[in-house]
């Protein structure tokens, strides 16, 4: 299945047919498709309407840097101001985690928005494209606080996505812009970066992002094109049975498998339910990749993201995460 990218703040034709189509599950929104509430509501009506089937809508709402829709919503820290107080004041971080779960899931579903691809769970060791995206370099307090934010996002009626899959955080390069390796073994790996994946699995999240980085002690392939990581590690090992996605196979490092039918493809076989094509100049090629099997292998799991939307928490309580969260912008 795929997940598809728009161009603008309203819904081309040509774009009402992509989502029509069988083979795409839904849409990823960024900041060149919102400019206020008002006209995000009007396109996540046109969205809803384009299809007959359920289409889920989603964006990347992690705070600080990444944070696509800014007007109108609550100016949400990075993560890793939350993890930065950890050793102080741990209990408090914990709570300021879940807070900051809680507020962004309130507003984007006030919006109409099923999904936010956070949170963000890679080591925060000095990587181009992570930084202050992630809570902390620590392990034990990554740990802690994406089980905090898990629990919280998913208690709200959001399917949780861990990101980037299986730790993105040690190595230098962006994979937006460069190809990225990662030589350490298994073993290194089991015992750092995977552990904040490992909690967070264990805390319910819904959704794991592949990323695009390649460990070569372990698989010759980057992990989003890997069977051994995306089966053999991820869902045997680690036992995790809800949906896998791809990041997004316009960045540089994706180009590893050729253009882009090859990268759905690619994707496809290693065991990724649902893959980003995020830029709307991809789209025809990626529908022209999905073969007629590909929609039933993971609508089952894709299905499983709709969660029940619980009522939001009371104003008193979303005005103090507000006044908590501020004075860490």
């Amino acid at each position: 299945m795929l997940f598809i990218g728009l161009e603008g703040t309203t819904l081309r034709a040509e774009e009402a047919r992509w989502i029509a189509h069988p083979a795409v599950a839904g849409v990823v929104l960024f900041r060149r498709n919102y400019a206020e509430p008002a006209q995000l509501r009007a396109l996540n009506t046109r969205i809803r309407a384009a299809s007959d089937a359920p289409r889920i809508i989603a964006v990347d709402q992690e705070g600080g840097r990444v944070q696509r829709f800014a007007e109108g919503f609550t100016r949400l820290p990075a993560l890793a101001r939350i993890g930065e107080a950890y050793a102080n004041d741990g209990a408090r971080c914990l709570a300021l985690a879940a807070q900051h779960a809680r507020l962004m899931t309130a507003e984007l579903q006030a919006q109409d928005i099923d999904l936010s691809f956070a949170p963000v769970v890679d080591l925060g060791r000095g990587n181009r494209a992570i930084g202050d995206r992630a809570f902390a370099a620590g392990i034990d307090v990554v740990c802690a606080l994406t089980r905090a934010y898990v629990q919280a996002m998913q208690a709200a009626g959001m399917p949780a996505t861990l990101k980037h899959f299986p730790g993105h955080g040690s190595v230098l390069e962006d994979t937006h812009l460069d190809t990225a390796v990662d030589p350490r073994p298994l073993e290194s790996l089991l015992a750092e970066d995977l552990q904040p994946f490992i909690a967070g699995i264990e805390a319910g999240a819904a959704a794991v992002m592949a990323a695009h980085v390649c460990y070569p002690a372990v698989c010759a392939q980057p992990a989003g094109y890997s069977q051994h990581w995306l089966g053999e590690i991820l869902r045997g090992r680690l036992g995790f049975a809800g949906v896998v996605f791809s990041d997004d196979i316009g960045m540089a490092a994706a180009a590893a498998l050729g253009g882009v039918r090859e990268r759905v493809r690619a994707h496809l076989e290693a065991g990724c339910d649902v893959v980003l094509a995020c830029h709307p100049v991809l789209v025809d090629d990626a529908i022209g990749a999905m073969d007629a099997g590909a929609p039933a292998r993971a609508g089952a799991r894709i299905a499983a993201l709709r969660l029940p939307r619980r009522p939001a928490a009371d104003a008193e309580a979303l005005a103090q995460a507000r006044a908590n969260l501020a004075a860490l912008v």
